[in-house]
């Protein structure tokens, strides 16, 4: 352990021997975080990756520079199917360590197989279009996704727990119970399946206990002595010669009052029944036509629709069916990890990334997605204003101000403090004539940067503008 003040290894006391920072409170949070990740550890060698995975956040909350957790962290993401919010952990361990770190290894391990690579964006894609048919109400859609999805990753588990749920709602109590087992098999204590699990069993054992009960009435049971006798029901004592003959003349009797009296009644009740049936059979049969024609019709619709649909989703796809955002972001990771100072293409993949989103509209992105766009974007951030900066001012003093005015956009997108591409952004503008831009970008530095000289000569030029405008 090293002192958090001037990076020497401390001693058992609470205080650094060599700058006399008072650790006993760093220690103590160090080894909290520690034993979380002891935890974790433990929880991952046993399968129980939920509760490995809620141990290691925890070890991070308390020391979010613990690689090693954050290494595990990325392994049991790996493991349970989430390889965008594994590369996301990985990439942020490389930043904290950027050399011999484990971290390194798991990260070429993805990119540097094409067939992996192109494996994790068709699971991404298929799991999606499996959520689209599900709010769609396509399920047997969604179930050939879903199949699709888990043949191309078997361990992903929010995979096998939508196609168990697809299951469920279809009543096949046997194939969504086989689902959930294979989610047991990769993580032990996962808290959705093992509550769907128990949804599962309660319909399934209420058929086990009928059919216990249904043996139980086939036989009779009683004690003599220390054995134990079982009879059938239908096994009944011997009757005497008096019973025999009773039985006789009953039969008799009721086989006499049947002939006379039931039989003429029941062959005219079953007439009428045969009449009503033939009846309900032509309605059935005049009503099942009606709702042919209606389901052609809806057929057609149907087909309509999802023309449409296949239409709009080629908008989210790219050329080679993966969706744009996702592929843009792990290119921009890649590029980001091959050569760190070229901030350039970096920033391109990002700014793709932001163009795609608009032309798509707004949509909700995974967690993942967003830590690991987080990340790039404050790691280059700086460097990509620094140069888009002197672009623009560049520009902007050789009187080139249709080239100044995307440069120093971007320059101030990527660094909002830069008060001085903003003015000049707005001065660009005002030079070329576009009065009403500039008098709106001369406002925002009025208000972002008050007290200050960039803004006084922005009341001035507002001031030059409704002068004009009069």
């Amino acid at each position: 352990m090293i002192c958090y003040q001037c990076g020497c290894t401390l001693s058992e006391h609470d205080f650094c021997t060599n700058c006399g920072a008072d650790v006993a409170l760093y220690k103590r949070i160090i080894y909290i975080s520690n034993r979380f990740y002891n935890d974790g550890l433990e929880r991952a060698s046993v399968r129980d990756l939920t509760g490995a995975i809620i141990s290691l956040r925890q070890s991070l909350k308390f020391d979010k520079n613990n690689v090693e957790a954050r290494n595990l962290l990325g392994l049991v993401y790996f493991e349970t199917g989430e390889v965008v919010a594994a590369l996301s952990e990985w990439v942020i361990s490389k930043n904290l360590r950027p050399k011999k770190n484990i971290a390194d290894d798991y990260i070429n391990m993805i990119q540097t197989n094409q067939n992996r690579l192109d494996t994790i964006n068709q699971t991404i894609k298929k799991y999606n279009q499996a959520l689209t048919y599900c709010n769609q109400d396509s399920l047997d859609l969604a179930m050939i996704q879903l199949k699709k999805v888990l043949s191309l990753n078997p361990k992903f588990i929010r995979a096998h727990q939508l196609l168990a749920l697809l299951y469920i709602n279809n009543e096949e109590w046997e194939r969504a119970k086989r689902e959930l087992g294979k989610c047991l098999e990769i993580d032990t204590n996962n808290t959705a399946t093992l509550r769907y699990l128990k949804e599962v069993d309660e319909m399934l054992l209420p058929e086990e206990n009928s059919k216990k009960s249904r043996k139980s009435e086939e036989v009779i049971k009683y004690q003599s002595g220390n054995e134990t006798i079982i009879q059938p029901v239908n096994v009944k004592e011997g009757r005497g010669v008096t019973s025999l003959l009773n039985l006789a003349i009953g039969l008799a009797i009721g086989i006499a009052i049947a002939f006379f009296l039931i039989l003429p009644a029941r062959i005219q009740t079953a007439r009428a029944g045969i009449d009503e049936e033939l009846k309900k059979v032509s309605e059935q049969s005049d009503a099942k036509t009606a709702t042919i024609d209606e389901l052609q019709q809806q057929l057609s619709e149907l087909q309509t629709q999802n023309d449409t649909l296949q239409q709009d989703l080629s908008a989210y796809m790219g050329k080679d069916g993966t969706l744009q955002s996702v592929e843009s972001l792990m290119k921009a990771a890649g590029a980001y990890l091959t050569d760190p100072e070229d901030v350039t293409t970096v920033a391109d993949y990002l700014d793709a990334i932001e163009g795609e989103e608009a032309e798509e509209g707004e949509h909700e992105n995974s967690e993942a997605f967003d830590n690991l766009y987080n990340t790039l974007y404050a790691l280059v951030g700086p460097q990509i204003a620094e140069s888009y900066d002197e672009n623009g001012h560049n520009a902007f003093w050789a009187g080139n101000y249709e080239d100044a005015i995307p440069n120093l956009a971007k320059a101030y997108q990527y660094d909002p403090t830069n008060g001085q591409a903003l003015f000049d952004l707005a001065n660009s503008y005002y030079r070329l004539g576009d009065e009403a831009k500039a008098k709106e970008l001369y406002e925002e530095v009025i208000r972002l940067f008050p007290n200050t000289e960039k803004a006084d000569k922005s009341r001035n030029t507002l001031a030059q503008i409704e002068a004009g405008q009069e």
